[in-house]
């Protein structure tokens, strides 16, 4: 087939449409809080940090949202993302079940998150917005929208978590490789930073602290806007595109999940591939058991208390209801910086509470050790967030041996750890431990959550 054929039809196959599972909930998620009144927020509470464009997608209940061409165009680059079946690991696993991964590592930023931050630099440039301000933890959202702030022309500032800045400086050379400003965090460049550092100079920064210090500088410019790469319902609305390919792909291949998973830290990569698929099953097609797989070290849906919390350490963001360790809890620094956020999206949080979707935790080097495992057997090195995903995909397979049931699994390799390789150095030189967070400062965060009444 010439190679422009074979590109028109795949390109037919990118989502014209971002699906958005509130549409079909059986009941609405909890309203999100002005932190003063304790009353719902309105679009002129968000409109400080937010293009108008997002934040009705924020709060819309329709099912689809048209995605704009311009938007559609740069996805061409990598969309449709392939879906590969993998059959040398399921050989290796003497497995009966089927094993399917969607690769999100062939993006221009090597993760799932160009998916959301393409749409956000491009509603923010047609607001006449200049800067972007935003945080990353290891680094594949802060280069993500500094590739979508080239494209668009717009500036970006991206607030670092420390140990991630340390950790990863190939992520730092990527953004500022797209013309973005990298800074870690926590910062002397804003006053949340600055009274981080004062209390203890040698903080390892958490994604709560970064966020407080992307919001503080937005709501201090009219030129300036601030961008999220998980947690909002517009951001795991953009995911859609992943789990809406892969229903399509899957269909190709005359096959259906019996199993999703995916990693979860914020919950974009997870929503995005599942949320197709559930919406599906709310409107009666076939039950699919969905599993959210989270590090240890930070288990917002395993250990955290759904409650109303700031999203970021200083308090400066709406109240959402969501599962979580406490916006002043800081977990270790293990190497899956993208894992690292205290909360879970409210929408993936409000689902878990509905029975909808399961929760797993798992230690860092189980998941470097299924890491490892894949990369031989299928070629690709997963980065250290997709790890946990391989782990439970592979944790299912293994069920499926033991239980002797044909069972189709899909998970998303959300992205590559090219960037990473050190985190696989250490592995192999035995320096990775699983690493424990300290149950006192948890009950100390979570003693802290604002009283919100019934």
């Amino acid at each position: 087939m010439p190679d422009t054929v074979k590109y028109l039809l795949e390109e037919s196959r990118i989502p014209r449409s971002w699906y958005n599972l509130v549409a079909d909930l059986p009941t609405p998620p909890p309203a999100v809080l002005h932190p003063g009144t304790l009353q719902p927020v309105g679009p002129g509470d968000l409109e400080p940090l937010f293009p108008m464009s997002l934040i009705l997608q924020e709060v819309t209940a329709e099912r689809e949202v048209e995605i704009p061409e311009p938007v559609r165009e740069v996805y061409k680059q990598w969309r449709p993302s392939p879906l590969f079946r993998a059959r040398r690991l399921e050989k290796a696993l003497d497995t009966p079940a089927r094993i399917y991964y969607k690769y999100e590592g062939v993006s221009p930023a090597g993760s799932h998150k160009p998916n959301t931050a393409v749409p956000q630099a491009f509603y923010n440039k047609e607001a006449g917005i200049h800067k972007i301000t935003t945080e990353t933890g290891a680094g594949q959202w802060g280069s993500s929208l500094a590739f979508a702030g080239a494209l668009f022309g717009v500036q970006v500032d991206v607030y670092m978590v420390r140990v991630s800045y340390n950790q990863k400086p190939y992520r730092r050379a990527l953004m500022e490789t797209y013309g973005a400003r990298c800074v870690a965090s926590p910062s002397n460049e804003t006053a949340s930073g600055r009274a981080v550092l004062a209390n203890r100079p040698d903080h390892p920064g958490s994604l709560g602290i970064a966020i407080s210090e992307a919001v503080e500088l937005a709501a201090q410019r009219d030129d300036t806007k601030y961008a999220l790469g998980s947690v909002l319902n517009h951001v795991l609305l953009h995911q859609t595109v992943l789990g809406q390919e892969a229903m399509a792909q899957l269909e190709m291949a005359n096959d259906y999940p019996d199993v999703i998973v995916g990693c979860t830290g914020g919950g974009s990569n997870f929503a995005g591939i599942a949320f197709p698929f559930l919406g599906a099953q709310l409107r009666g097609g076939k039950k699919t058991r969905i599993v959210a797989v989270e590090p240890s070290a930070c288990p917002s849906l395993t250990r955290g208390r759904y409650a109303y919390d700031f999203g970021d350490t200083a308090h400066l963001t709406p109240l959402t209801k969501m599962h979580t360790l406490g916006s002043t809890f800081t977990p270790p620094g293990f190497h899956a910086g993208g894992l690292r956020y205290h909360g879970m999206a409210p929408l993936v949080s409000h689902v878990k509470e509905l029975g909808l979707i399961e929760a797993k935790a798992f230690h860092q080097l189980a998941c470097f050790s299924a890491g490892v495992q894949f990369a031989r057997a299928e070629g690709i090195v997963p980065a250290p967030e997709a790890n946990h995903a391989v782990r439970g995909a592979i944790d299912e397979a293994l069920r499926c041996k033991q239980e002797g049931r044909s069972e189709a699994i899909l998970f998303n390799l959300c992205g590559h750890g090219h960037f990473d390789m050190q985190a696989y150095i250490d592995y192999f030189a035995g320096k990775l431990t699983d690493q424990e967070y300290d149950e006192s400062e948890l009950a100390m965060a979570l003693a802290g959550l604002p009283s919100v009444p019934a």
